[in-house]
């Protein structure tokens, strides 16, 4: 066992999808789509003598995402500068929450790959506006565009609970999972929508307290947090084993190299010189306003994995991929409105359906863009629990609905793929199987009974595998228990 222990606590920037920013009427536009420095104002490019007015929408959608990590909401809330210089932040201070934050003492719970599951503590989350975007060009020069500079941004901040790279990626899963959920966030990490940053250091198993540690900025994407995080652990360990220190620093993160790379020594909180803002009110946040706000949540995951398992009889497993994403959800109840099976509607979708989409490299949040519709799902399991299609033809139609955008139906109906069940003429298909593998029979009748596996293939083999597998079976056992 290793001596060392690793110690994460995650910052989640994540941006919430409202119409204006957070201190202006300036529209939000896509920061990757829309042409540079097309969505400004005054307020957000910094000038003198603006004036800010909080955004109540961005403070609702914070307070749903406080509410469904199971904050607390103070009532006492205040808006605080934070002063700092950097060319994507034109006032020389970003407008932040400090000392009172809109949620605090909240907590995910989370489940590792095992089933093993976990509390995550989350600390705080509080509102913000965000900062432009820069982009350094080759020549040492850097571009700034301002389309993103003053939207809401809400900053997640979790205890340092996590300990490993795998409870990282779970809780950051999860609480992707949840901002999909609210609506608030669509999670699209490529574009900035979801920035993930990671405070690493490592204990000694006779450490009594926290050593030194590290930050690791902007991450792009839950895989280079993963990889990020377990470089940057194995380079303290190296370090500390060498006789050598850590130093407190911000990190970024080379996916290309695959590597750390140290960007300044970290600033210390008092070096940003937080001071309340004075040309904002504080905000009062009465029990009725989070009372509001409580009762607009939609089903959370949690809840809805429950139900699953309660009221449709899933699995735990089952129903915990089901609820992952909200995507994916949508899809599966999408299907059961069709009247489709619960059981065998979850059953396609985590076996079939999902090895469709890895085969076609396809991701799982896009299965509802893809040509099996709920409908067309909700159709061929149908088709299969009536009895009108075995599952071996299912899944063959299965491959040509994703290909064609064809009705299972209708593929069916123009192959002919109708399950055969008439007793005649599977015991003719049985007798002729029999007829011919005199051998085989022979051999299982004198005790080889893994053979029937063997002679059950060749009686679907001469069916065309429309046969009912459930007769055939019965068939076969019948006559060959005559023949001992």
């Amino acid at each position: 066992m290793s001596d060392w222990k690793t110690i994460v606590g995650l910052e989640v920037h994540a941006e919430m999808l409202t119409e204006s920013k957070m201190f202006s009427a300036c529209p939000v536009v896509d920061s990757v789509e829309a042409s540079p420095n097309t969505a400004v104002d005054p307020l957000s490019l910094g000038m003198p003598g603006t004036l800010p007015v909080i955004n109540k929408k961005a403070m609702d959608y914070a307070m749903m995402v406080g509410l469904a990590l199971n904050c607390e909401i103070p009532p006492f809330n205040q808006f605080a500068r934070k002063s700092y210089f950097y060319p994507d932040l034109p006032k020389g201070y970003q407008i932040s929450q400090y000392q009172y934050p809109l949620a605090v003492n909240g907590y995910i719970d989370i489940v590792l790959e095992n089933g093993t599951s976990k509390k995550i503590r989350v600390r705080r989350a509080h509102m913000e506006e965000d900062t432009g975007k820069l982009t350094h060009m080759g020549d040492g020069s850097s571009l700034v565009d301002f389309n993103r500079a003053g939207v809401p941004l809400l900053e997640i901040v979790s205890e340092p609970d996590i300990f490993s790279s795998e409870e990282a990626e779970a809780y950051a899963r999860k609480l992707r999972t949840l901002l999909r959920y609210l609506g608030v966030n669509h999670g699209d990490m490529s574009k900035g929508i979801l920035r993930f940053e990671a405070n690493v250091s490592v204990m000694h198993k006779d450490d009594t307290d926290y050593r030194t540690r590290t930050e690791i900025k902007n991450l792009n994407s839950i895989r280079s947090m993963v990889r990020a995080i377990d470089y940057e652990v194995g380079r303290q360990i190296e370090l500390y084993e060498k006789g050598d220190t850590v130093k407190q620093a911000t990190l970024g993160w080379d996916e290309n190299k695959g590597k750390i790379i140290i960007q300044r020594y970290k600033e210390r909180a008092d070096e940003y010189r937080y001071f309340p803002e004075p040309d904002l009110p504080i905000v009062m946040v009465s029990r009725e306003w989070v009372a509001e706000i409580r009762a607009t949540l939609p089903e959370l995951p949690d809840a809805k994995k429950d139900r699953f398992m309660t009221v449709l009889g899933l699995s735990e497993y089952d129903a915990r991929v089901l609820t992952a994403e909200k995507s994916i959800s949508d899809y599966y109840e999408a299907v059961l409105a069709t009247g489709a099976d619960p059981k065998a509607t979850a059953n396609w979708i985590l076996t079939s359906l999902f090895s469709i989409l890895n085969k076609a490299g396809v991701e799982r949040e896009a299965l509802g863009d893809s040509n099996v519709t709920p409908a067309y799902l909700g159709e061929l399991v149908t088709l299969v629990t009536s009895g009108a299609i075995n599952k071996g033809t299912a899944e063959k139609v299965l491959n040509t609905v994703w290909e064609t955008g064809e009705s299972p139906k209708a593929i069916v109906d123009r192959e002919g793929l109708a399950q055969v069940s008439d007793t005649s003429v599977l015991e003719k298909a049985v007798d002729a199987v029999l007829s011919a593998n005199e051998k085989v029979v022979a051999d299982y009748l004198g005790g080889k009974d893994k053979l029937f596996g063997a002679l059950m293939g060749k009686c679907m083999a001469e069916l065309k595998g429309q046969g009912n597998a459930q007769i055939v079976t019965d068939i076969l056992k019948a006559k060959l228990e005559k023949m001992r």
